[in-house]
């Protein structure tokens, strides 16, 4: 029985300047899809690629005296680097220089012909090179582009014109029977009205640039540069080359990823083309949202782009495709900052799955002799756990919810981390001895549980879902089920995933973009969806008095494990503790924490307390201590001890 197939699309990529965020964002989602996609068995074809005709490339190639193809040579090997760098696994590379390319795009000419849709006119309006589309007079704004900014500039020239005002209800005809062919909801309601406010005529070719393809029968005029650009996803397949194998296999796509601001020519001139040209439209458009800098979207024109090469030199490819996935509500808009991917790194990556890796293999190692369990375990609150979570982040993937997909997974991770305080393997070993049965179930438990996570992460996160995998001892592209773990197997070579990063050092040594200094970051959620503050540039020393040893010996510090937590009514920063000290019976403590932590995700957590600390009242609930945290911008970061302790040991 055949595959279902799944064919995905990023944009092709305009190559008048280098990759930067933007770029990388949207193949990096649509990466993730693809594996995500293979992982269920789909038969997949990715597709990503470059936009090298237009005004915009004449332009770029003529202020740096070289000829376009030669710019565009050179800006298609940075893609073709940064790809492999970053695990891109897209099948074909279409170029809009392409011999192929230039076929389907004269067979889609062909076609639109045959069925009377175009006709040679002349045209007069406003025109944005940075866009490449004209404007009417009434949505201009500031006399410039009302997507971007652009400058525009008043041409009249002699053109090929595409009857697109005859498509106007076919296409309003088409998104109501198709209400899923535009996501999210609020871009298909913006299509709609703009449909609805009447569609003209579209110019397709131009008389005043020769950078392009050639106009069939009538070298004097190019092909207008969206026409061209939009035929990639067919003329990728073979369409217009005489093998129509990829064609007839694939189209047509399942879905189409791009920016919000290029969906008017994916959701109304695209489908307008195919109708015309008696061809089968997508399933889907996608239109996802922009990263912003200074609450403005990047561009090149505005200076603010970002290209994170000091972050992935620094930290690896992975960091960066988790923190793009993490951090943006996909289909939303979200603002980037070196500050808020520092943030997440250490407290999603370093402290989050390092240390929850870190300690159970160091735990398997020492009680197991450098090997998996000798006994699998079938009846466990984990698996139990497990399961409801495989199929949480199944549901959130299929939905492409990818942060809410990486939240369930961090869930069980910390589900990990308090089945271990709840269990106290390293108690087992002293009491039982470590060929004891129930403590070969706990560690079976703990490392099957790190596997899925493994699993389920490595559409997002490949090299460390191997990585970790290998540690496990476990094979890639494991099952989704319970009890793939084998048992009596070596472990993998120790190592952290993600060292803990030193942001201070990071922007002493790092010059994060040539175009703007380092901007305040904005709020990031922490793991589990709390909001947390991010840091802000690292602060400067501040100068204390100093004391003497006697006087510190004062405080007393030890180690506690969080046995109960919950919210203080009535405070949103309140969260009331019940932790064990070592004492014959539980302190209760209050913490302002409630901004970072969720009560659930502190729960078997060990912390530090400052343990004889006069009483105090908050809110009319009695703390007896204190908890340490580091404090960025007012954001606490919980400290604790790098391995297990026992509760009240004390600090020095």
């Amino acid at each position: 029985m055949a595959r279902e197939t799944f064919y995905i699309t990023t944009p092709i990529y305009y190559v008048n300047d280098l990759p930067h965020i933007g770029h990388i964002y949207t193949t990096v989602v649509a990466d993730t899809i693809a594996r995500y996609k293979r992982m269920r068995g789909f038969d997949v074809r990715f597709l990503t690629g470059t936009d090298e005709h237009g005004q915009k490339m004449e332009r770029s190639a003529r202020a740096r005296g070289v000829e376009p193809k030669a710019l565009a040579d050179e800006v298609v090997r940075r893609y073709h680097e940064l790809w492999r760098r970053l695990e891109i696994t897209h099948d074909d590379f279409i170029r809009t220089t392409d011999a192929r390319h230039r076929a389907g795009v004269h067979a889609m000419i062909a076609r639109m012909q045959a069925g009377g849709d175009i006709y040679k006119g002349s045209y007069e309006g406003w025109y944005c090179s940075g866009c490449e589309a004209f404007f009417p007079e009434t949505q201009l704004v500031n006399g410039t582009c009302p997507d971007q900014g652009h400058p525009v500039e008043r041409l009249q020239e002699e053109s090929y014109f595409f009857r697109l005002s005859a498509y106007q209800e076919p296409l309003l005809a088409f998104y109501r029977e198709h209400p899923e062919f535009i996501r999210p909801a609020t871009r298909y309601n913006e299509v709609v009205r703009f449909v609805e406010g009447g569609l003209k005529d579209l110019s397709i070719s131009r008389a005043t640039i020769s950078w392009g393809i050639p106009w069939p029968g009538d070298p004097e005029h190019v092909v207008y540069v969206w026409l061209d650009a939009l035929t990639n996803y067919i003329s990728a397949l073979g369409f217009g080359s005489g093998d129509t194998e990829l064609y007839e296999r694939y189209w047509p796509a399942a879905l189409h990823l791009v920016g919000k601001d290029i969906l008017r020519f994916h959701c109304v001139y695209w489908p307008a083309f195919l109708m015309s040209a008696g061809l089968p439209l997508p399933r889907q458009v996608f239109g996802h949202g922009w990263w912003l800098r200074d609450e403005r979207k990047m561009s090149k024109s505005l200076g603010n782009v970002v290209r994170p090469d000091a972050l992935i030199e620094r930290f690896g490819p992975d960091a960066v495709r988790y923190f793009l996935l993490r951090e943006m509500t996909f289909g939303q808009d979200a603002s980037f900052s070196d500050e808020g991917f520092l943030a997440r790194y250490n407290a999603d990556l370093a402290n989050g799955l390092g240390n929850a890796a870190s300690r159970v293999l160091a735990m398997a190692r020492r009680y197991g002799d450098g090997r998996t369990p000798v006994e699998a375990c079938d009846d466990s609150v984990l698996r139990t756990k497990a399961g409801e979570i495989v199929g949480r982040w199944r549901e959130t993937m299929d939905a492409f919810e990818f942060h809410r997909a990486l939240e369930a997974v961090w869930e069980l991770l910390a589900a990990v981390d308090a089945y271990v305080n709840e269990k106290a393997p390293w108690a087992i070993a002293k009491a039982e001895g470590v060929s004891s049965p129930r403590l070969q179930h706990v560690l079976y438990n703990c490392l099957e549980s790190l596997r899925l996570a493994a699993v389920m992460v490595s559409p997002v996160m490949p090299a460390m879902s191997a990585r970790l995998l290998a540690q496990l001892g476990a094979a890639e592209g494991g099952a989704l089920e319970w009890g793939g773990l084998a048992t009596s197997r070596p472990l993998g070579e120790e190592g952290a995933l993600f060292p803990r990063a030193d942001v201070e050092a990071y922007f002493a040594e790092v010059k994060v973009d040539e175009n703007k200094p380092v901007q305040p970051a904005t709020p990031v959620p922490a793991v589990g969806g709390a909001p947390a503050p991010t840091p802000a540039p690292a602060p400067q020393a501040v100068a204390a008095e100093p004391i003497g040893i006697d006087e510190f010996a004062r405080v007393k510090l030890v180690v506690g494990t969080v046995k109960t937590a919950e919210r203080v009514p009535k405070s949103k920063k309140l969260v009331r503790l019940e932790v064990d000290l070592g004492e014959p019976a539980l302190r209760q403590i209050v913490g302002g924490i409630g901004d970072r932590y969720q009560p659930e995700q502190l729960l078997g957590r060990q912390i530090v307390v400052v343990a004889n600390l006069k009483p105090a009242v908050l809110m009319g609930v009695e703390s007896r201590g204190m908890l340490l945290a580091a404090s960025l911008d007012g954001a606490p970061f919980l400290l604790a001890p790098d391995g297990e302790v026992p509760p009240g040991t004390g600090v020095k």
